[in-house]
């Protein structure tokens, strides 16, 4: 009984025994797995270390790049044509040209920062990996401990490499930036210097006219411009250097310093049939237009300026005095000193024009000088006083005398400053278009007005316009000898069956002259009304503005 029940409890000894033992290995078990799991943790602590320096280290060199760049860029505030050293101190550089580095050098810096992220996932992810493969390999920590290390290796070896092909990748991005830059800035400073034609700098600012320069440099417009513009200039060179090359001969004329071409044609002149018209004092130029040089008289001085030169010129200018004394005691023109001096005088107004201008709109107040004449025809000029002296009066004179036996008497009006041409009332139309003139003015003009039908009063008819007045101030108008007599007659005839009216006929009584003043009717109900179709009117086929060279004298 007794040894029966001993056997029992010494198997429920041994059971219990072999129990405890199981659980002290378990529980040994365990806590080698708890160090063996935070001996991994500590490992995993220490590999992040570097790898997090690493990353500072990165992001510390971006922020310098960065801060190299904003000083370098610190240009972009200036104007276009600014310029700022590269990173080598080398060439100039345009702000357009920094911005491309600087957006080149940020997709640099993005794509490194996206690698060494990328190198960071990677090294967490060996990390997380090998943390598993501890935990489920816990009984071979020593093992796992080697493997770990050599992952350790490769992962920073790794790392090393692509931290040094990120490095290659900047520097060949750099020296590709660097290279750009330089042909940029050479281009830069080819359009610098086509730039620096005066022409380009005063252009206008417009942001338009920017953009248009902008463009037009960028296809080169400019260097053909400059082309263009030295090709002219060696254009003009050598057309300068053709004209000096020719030797300009002095005309061998008897006029002198008075030759005039159209005027002096003495090859024409003499072969005229007849002088009976006039005909050798019109123009008559030759085919062949000269090509010698007129001299200019000795002494020739530059001219007077107006309005001083109204009232005289240098002598040596125009060396002529003999209307000087021909016409001196009617103060056309005198000799004083080395001037010529103009009195304003003339043969019906002897004691000064602007008497006489005042007479003649006290004679006739709707001619209003200034008003409602502004275009006045001086016909028979002389040294044209009574004209120069209109300009006092708001009226613009335009006078013409012939070349006879005075000399040039339109020379010295051209040197007073006032506007006259070499004309003569002849076989020809005067050079001047239809209905232009509010007044004609003839002081004794020496003009056969009468004669062959008054033809050459025909002529002043279409000149005149409409309601236009022609002050007629001759000796037929206040004298009564015989031949004076007639050609008053024959006037009032004429101007009758033209329609002219007689308006008015005044006498200057200081001057002793006196001046019938017509007017042109403003309608053709006259012409119709009229008993006799002479002179007849002109036929539709008769263009009236046609001036120059034109025919009117029909020869009987």
């Amino acid at each position: 009984m007794a040894l029966g029940k001993y056997s029992r409890v010494d198997g429920r000894k041994s059971t219990s025994y072999c129990s405890t033992i199981s659980v002290v290995v378990f529980v040994a078990f365990c806590l080698v797995g708890i160090w063996m799991f935070m001996s991994s943790t500590v490992t995993v602590q220490d590999r992040e270390l570097p790898s997090e320096e690493t990353a500072n280290e990165v992001k510390e060199q971006v922020v310098t790049d960065n801060n190299s760049k904003q000083f370098e860029d610190s240009s972009g505030d200036l104007q276009e044509d600014a310029t700022t050293l590269d990173s080598s101190g080398g060439d100039a550089k345009t702000v357009e040209e920094t911005q491309e580095e600087t957006a080149s050098r940020e997709q640099s810096e993005v794509e490194t920062e996206s690698q060494n992220g990328s190198d960071e996932k990677t090294v967490f992810a060996d990390e997380n990996a090998n943390s598993v493969n501890g935990d489920s390999n816990s009984e071979a920590g020593e093992t796992d401990g080697v493997s770990r290390e050599s992952n350790e290796n490769e992962g920073r070896e790794s790392d090393e490499r692509e931290e040094n092909e990120s490095n290659d990748d900047q520097t060949k991005q750099k020296d590709e930036v660097v290279s750009l830059s330089e042909e940029k800035g050479e281009q830069t400073q080819e359009r610098d210097t086509e730039q620096s034609d005066p022409h380009v700098e005063n252009q206008g600012k417009s942001d338009a006219s920017e953009l248009q320069k902008e463009t037009n440099v960028e296809n080169g417009a400019w260097s053909t411009q400059a082309v263009e513009s030295e090709n002219e200039k060696s254009q003009q060179n050598s057309i300068s250097q053709s004209q000096n090359d020719y030797d300009w001969k002095l005309c061998n004329v008897t006029a002198g310093p008075d030759y005039i071409p159209c005027l002096d044609n003495w090859q024409v002149i003499r072969k005229l049939p007849s002088t009976k018209h006039y005909e050798h004092r019109e123009r008559h130029c030759p085919d062949e237009s000269p090509t010698c040089l007129v001299a200019l008289p000795e002494g020739y001085k530059r001219p007077v300026k107006w309005p001083t030169s109204r009232d005289k010129i240098w002598y040596h200018n125009i060396p002529h005095s003999k209307l000087a004394e021909v016409k001196g005691h009617q103060n056309w023109v005198k000799v004083t000193g080395e001037y010529l001096t103009f009195p304003g005088g003339g043969t019906q107004f002897k004691n000064g024009a602007l008497h006489y201008i005042d007479f003649i709109q006290k004679s006739v107040s709707k001619i209003g000088w200034g008003k409602r004449s502004r275009v006045i025809l001086d016909v028979g000029c002389g040294v044209a006083s009574f004209g120069g002296y209109l300009f006092e009066r708001d009226v613009l004179a335009i006078s013409f005398a012939p070349k006879d036996e005075h000399e040039a008497q339109v020379q010295f009006a051209l040197e007073r400053g006032i506007p006259a041409i070499s004309a003569v009332m002849g076989t020809k139309r005067l050079p001047f278009p239809s209905a232009v003139f509010d007044v004609i003015h003839c002081a004794r003009c020496r003009v056969p007005w009468h004669v062959e039908g008054g033809k050459l009063l025909l002529e002043l008819n279409r000149v005149l316009r409409p309601g236009g007045y022609f002050v007629w101030s001759a000796t037929p108008v206040y004298q009564k000898l015989p031949e004076d007599v007639g050609i008053w007659k024959a006037m009032t005839r004429l101007t009758k069956s033209m329609c002219w009216d007689l308006v008015e006929i005044s006498k200057d009584r200081l001057n002793g002259v006196g001046a019938a003043i017509y007017r042109k009717p403003t309608s053709n109900e006259c012409y119709s009304n009229r008993s006799r179709n002479d002179p007849p009117l002109c036929s539709e086929s008769d263009d009236p503005n046609a001036a120059w060279y034109i025919l009117f004298w029909i020869f009987i």
